[in-house]
C-alpha cells in the first residue's frame, strides 16, 4: 500500500482519469494463451484481469481464419490445461469445433475477459512496485481511456497479432481485389478467377487448395525453400511420431528420418518447384519459427498442375504479375498468405525481455518469465502445447508470490491488530 502512494504522489493526474487497482495479475490477450493462464491461474485461486482488444475471445479464430480450416495437430496436442477436447470431437477438429471447445473452456472456469480494450501501454513503474497498463475502451462510438495497477503482466497476445502485408512495387497499381489471409472465408466468390497466392506455407498451401475446389486457377508465389511433409505417415500423426522418436533419438537424426518417411510417402517434391531447406524440419521449427507445411491435398493438386508454382514476384501492374523470371501473369485477383507477427513492441515499454521482433529474448523453454512480474505464454513457436506449457509454468509461479504476499500481509495485520488491543488496556 506504502507503494501506491508514491505511485500517487509522483503522478499528479493519477486521480483524474479512470483506473483500478488489480489484486493479481493482468493478462493481455484472450486468446488459447491467455485463456490457457487465466484458467491455470483460477485453479491456484488467484484473481486476474483479462482485457482482450475484440469483442469476443479467440478472435483470431473467430474472424480472421478461412472456413475449411482444421487443426493440423491431433486434438490432444492441442487441448488446454485440465480441460480436455469431447470425446465425440475429430481427431482434427473443425474451426467451429475449436471455438466451440474455447467458449466452453472459458465458460467452464468462469473466465470473462473485459472485452473492446485495447492496451495502449503497459510499463513498469520502478518507484512504486507496479506495472500501469493503460487501454482504450470502445463502447458503441464511445473511447475512453482507463488504467490497470498491477504487480504482474501476463503478455499473451500471441505471435500472430497482426498480420503481414509485403511491400511489393506496384501492388497499388494492380487494380483487382488484394486481400491478407487473415479476411479469406472462402474460394466461393473467387470462382473462375486467377488468383495469385503469396506464400506457401500452411496458409498458402490450404488457400491455394480450396481456390481449387472451387473452381479457380491459383498460382502460388514459393520464392524460398519449404520443407512440405504428410500429416500423417502410414496412419499415424507425423507430429505424434516425432514426439515419440524425439523421446529416444536426437533432433538431427529425427529430421533425417522424418524426411525419409516423407519421399517414401510424398516422393521428389523438388521437381514440383518445391525446394527443400538445408536444415531439417524440426531444427527450423526450434530455431526460426518456421513451421512445415503438413499436407492435406495441395500436393496432389500442384502435381496434378491445378495448382501451379510460380518463383518470387518482381512487379505487379494492372492485371498482371511479373515474376523474377520475367514470366508474366496475367490475374484476376491477389491473396497475400504471408504470415503473421507478435505486436508486443506497438504497447510494451521494456527492451530487456523482450526483442524488437516481439519474441522473448530467451529460447524455450526459459522465455516465460522475465523481471518485475512479466510474463509470456504463448511465444514458444511450438503452437498451443507451448503455449500450455506456459500458462502452467506461470501460474505456478505468480500463485507462490500471491500466497507469500498475502501470508505477510496476514501476518502484519494480526501483529498490528494485537499492538492496537495492548494499548487500549492502559
Amino acid at each position: 500500500m506504502e507503494n501506491l502512494f508514491r505511485l500517487v504522489d509522483q503522478d499528479q493526474d493519477f486521480f483524474q482519469r479512470k483506473w483500478t487497482l488489480v489484486n493479481g495479475p493482468v493478462i493481455v490477450g484472450a486468446g488459447p494463451s491467455g485463456l490457457a493462464t487465466a484458467a491455470c491461474l483460477k485453479e491456484q485461486g488467484v484473481p486476474f484481469v483479462v482485457l482482450e482488444r475484440a469483442d469476443c475471445i479467440a478472435s483470431l479464430w473467430q474472424k480472421r481464419t478461412y472456413d475449411r480450416l482444421k487443426l493440423h495437430l491431433p486434438k490432444q496436442f492441442c487441448q488446454l490445461p485440465k480441460l480436455p477436447f469431447p470425446e465425440d470431437f475429430p481427431e482434427y477438429p473443425t474451426k467451429r469445433q475449436f471455438i466451440d471447445y474455447l467458449e466452453s473452456y472459458a465458460k467452464h472456469f468462469d473466465i470473462n475477459p473485459k472485452f473492446n480494450e485495447c492496451v495502449q501501454s503497459a510499463r513498469y513503474d520502478e518507484t512504486s512496485g507496479f506495472w500501469r497498463v493503460k487501454t482504450i475502451v470502445t463502447r458503441d462510438s464511445n473511447k475512453n481511456e482507463f488504467e490497470y495497477v498491477c504487480r504482474s503482466l501476463v503478455v499473451a497476445t500471441g505471435e500472430n497479432a497482426e498480420c503481414v502485408l509485403p511491400d511489393i512495387e506496384g501492388l497499388s497499381e494492380f487494380g483487382g481485389e488484394v486481400i491478407h489471409a487473415c479476411d479469406y472465408k472462402s474460394g466461393e466468390k473467387f470462382k473462375g478467377h486467377k488468383v495469385l497466392v503469396v506464400g506457401c506455407g500452411n496458409s498458402g498451401m490450404e488457400v491455394s487448395l480450396d481456390l481449387c475446389n472451387h473452381n479457380a486457377s491459383p498460382s502460388m508465389v514459393v520464392r524460398s525453400s519449404v520443407h512440405v511433409l504428410p500429416r500423417e505417415i502410414f496412419g499415424k500423426s507425423t507430429f505424434e511420431l516425432a514426439v515419440l522418436m524425439m523421446k529416444w533419438l536426437p533432433l538431427w537424426l529425427v529430421d533425417k528420418l522424418m524426411l525419409i518417411l516423407a519421399w517414401l510417402v510424398l516422393g521428389n517434391i523438388e521437381k514440383y518447384g518445391l525446394k527443400r531447406p538445408s536444415t531439417g524440419p524440426l531444427e527450423l521449427k526450434n530455431t526460426k519459427g518456421k513451421t512445415p507445411v503438413l499436407d492435406i491435398g495441395a500436393l496432389e493438386k500442384i502435381r496434378s498442375g491445378d495448382i501451379n508454382v510460380v518463383p518470387g514476384i518482381k512487379r505487379f501492374s494492372r492485371g498482371q504479375v511479373e515474376l523474377v523470371n520475367g514470366e508474366k501473369l496475367d490475374i484476376d485477383s491477389v491473396v497475400l498468405a504471408t504470415g503473421y507477427r507478435s505486436n508486443v513492441p506497438s504497447w510494451l515499454q521494456e527492451g530487456e525481455f523482450f526483442s524488437k521482433n516481439g519474441y522473448p529474448k530467451a529460447s524455450f523453454p526459459h522465455g516465460w518469465k522475465g523481471k518485475a512480474g512479466l510474463y509470456a505464454a504463448g511465444f514458444t513457436r511450438r503452437g498451443l502445447s507451448g503455449a500450455s506449457s506456459d500458462a502452467m509454468r506461470i501460474a505456478q509461479d505468480i500463485a507462490q508470490v500471491f500466497k507469500d504476499e498475502t501470508k505477510q500481509l496476514r501476518m502484519r495485520t494480526v501483529a498490528r491488530h494485537r499492538r492496537c488491543i495492548s494499548l487500549s488496556q492502559f
